[in-house]
């Protein structure tokens, strides 16, 4: 039997993958991920500055990333 420690820090998603996995929230998140999961380009390993990055490139409007710092939010409080 494995012993398994609390105290263990839990390995956190990368940001853009954790992004892809948001469905159904009923915010504008929503809509971001729809986009990102669309987006063969869009940067799953990337942390949240890379998908701004990304966004730049794509010249996103800015709901894009108002529902970027939100979801970045979430993601860190994780």
């Amino acid at each position: 039997m494995t012993d398994y420690n609390d105290d263990q820090p839990v390995e956190k998603l990368p940001f853009g993958k954790w992004l892809l996995t948001q469905r159904d929230r009923c915010d504008w998140v929503d809509g971001i991920a729809d986009a990102a999961r669309a987006d063969r380009t869009f940067p799953k390993n990337g942390d949240p500055e890379a998908v701004r990055g990304h966004l730049r490139k794509q010249q996103a409007d800015g709901d894009a990333f108002a529902a970027i710092d939100d979801a970045e939010s979430d993601w860190m409080a994780a």
